[in-house]
């Protein structure tokens, strides 16, 4: 991973004898940031803001890829709406990892649009077949809305980051509703067949398969439901908070120490939740429930 994004750092970027030009399918940021977490080199950080910098600044401009213009002049959710979830996403690392409340500023206004406009009561996102992506403000037909699981998925991201950015608990209002509805939807209990899209209604025409010739949906599914347990809980300093609500066993770590939390509970079905909470050290701290 370090050899390649290395390779990216010397081939691409604004000096002479570099490519400059930004991921027409936005993820590198993210991963960019990631790599930045987990080796401290500030280089990889600083290719992934030179990824949102150059946005609407180079050559290659379109609302598909959301590079029609800077990410800080936007304010609504257009274009592919996987590849649009990405960069918000990466948006809101970058900001976050680097302090911009420019971009943070810009990537809230574009979440009021989706969220209050484009955004469906199963937490899906992008209502068009055609470019699989968002149409105008309130198209959110049924029959005809794409709701691709992989929109949901980067729904899911998007709005983790806002969560922790902020600790505000409207953000994780929708990964739930994304989680437990757009991304699921898009796998069959038995685990073998598969949606790429989740429209609301259908006439009978609308089957799960067992793959697709672009197979981004099920291998994204895959990888994501390995990584719930990490949504469920997040900590501040001695503060716990509860965003999911789902039945298990966890252990978080806190600055008083570490925190063991059993949830029972026939959620999403039965609104009733138990938590046993049981401290490692004796000490003040809060359980915050969403």
């Amino acid at each position: 991973a370090i050899r390649y994004a290395d390779c990216i750092i010397r081939e691409v970027g604004d000096k002479p004898g570099q490519a400059c030009v930004v991921p027409g399918h936005q993820i590198a940021e993210m991963a960019l940031c990631k790599l930045y977490l987990a080796t401290g080199e500030r280089k990889y950080l600083d290719q992934a803001k030179f990824f949102l910098d150059y946005r609407g600044k180079t050559s290659f401009k379109t609302e598909y890829s959301q590079s029609h213009k800077p990410v800080v002049e936007q304010d609504e959710a257009v274009g592919h709406a996987v590849r649009a979830g990405y960069l918000y996403s990466g948006v809101a690392d970058v900001a976050a990892l680097t302090n911009d409340t420019a971009y943070f500023e810009a990537i809230q206004r574009v979440w009021e649009n989706m969220s209050s406009k484009k955004l469906y009561i199963t937490g899906g996102i992008g209502s068009r077949p055609q470019g699989e992506g968002f149409g105008p403000n309130y198209e959110l037909s049924n029959h005809t809305g794409y709701c691709e699981t992989c929109a949901s998925i980067s729904n899911v991201y998007w709005n983790h980051r806002m969560f922790l950015a902020t600790g505000e608990s409207k953000y994780y209002d929708i990964v739930e509703r994304a989680l437990y509805n757009g991304v699921m939807s898009g796998v069959s209990l038995s685990g073998d067949r598969f949606f790429y899209d989740n429209p609301l209604q259908s006439l009978g025409e609308h089957d799960r398969a067992e793959w697709f010739g672009c197979a981004c949906c099920p291998g994204n599914v895959t990888r994501f439901v390995a990584s719930v347990p990490n949504y469920v809980y997040a900590t501040q300093a001695n503060d716990i908070y509860v965003n999911l609500y789902a039945q298990g066993h966890a252990t978080v770590e806190t600055a008083l120490g570490k925190v063991s939390l059993e949830q029972t509970t026939d959620y999403p079905w039965d609104g009733k939740v138990s938590i046993k909470v049981t401290p490692e050290t004796e000490g003040e701290f809060a359980v915050r429930l969403r």
